[in-house]
């Protein structure tokens, strides 16, 4: 068995111990494709993936906007509230560290590993819940940075 295989086996078997469907099932997509002889998809997975993922999760959060739940009177306000200025300035620092942690995992794509496994001690130990690589990747590029710092 290739050591790519075993390593998608771990991260599946980690989402699974960890509750964190979204990686088990992202390593399990990955093994049958491997199990499958379509490693010919694995390119235009890694270009366009992510892309596909964000669009699904913009999807996702802009419903409650295209079904009416969110009235533009609503919306409208949201600017003009102190926690309605705070959301959109962590919307503005949240998009930042996504890439900064998209740059870190492009430069080492071996601290996947570890952030799977941060993301399993945060679900199992602090009841958190793992919502994708990019922010913990922004998260441990700002530390990476705070660290170079301080050295």
């Amino acid at each position: 068995m290739q050591s790519s295989t075993l390593l998608m086996l771990l991260i599946f078997l980690l989402g699974i111990w960890g509750k964190s469907s979204v990686i088990a099932a992202a390593a399990g997509i990955l093994l049958v494709l491997q199990f499958a002889n379509l490693q010919s998809l694995m390119p235009l997975l890694e270009r366009r993936g992510l892309e596909w993922g964000l669009i699904l999760l913009v999807i996702a959060v802009l419903v409650p906007f295209a079904t009416g739940r969110v009235p533009p009177k609503e919306l409208l306000k949201s600017f003009a509230t102190i926690p309605g200025l705070i959301a959109i300035i962590s919307g503005a620092v949240a998009t930042v560290m996504n890439g900064s942690g998209l740059d870190l995992l492009q430069e080492e794509p071996s601290l996947m590993i570890g952030l799977v496994l941060g993301s399993i001690i945060g679900v199992l130990t602090f009841g958190g819940i793992p919502v994708g690589p990019l922010m913990a990747g922004g998260i441990a590029a700002v530390l990476l940075k705070l660290v170079g710092l301080i050295r």
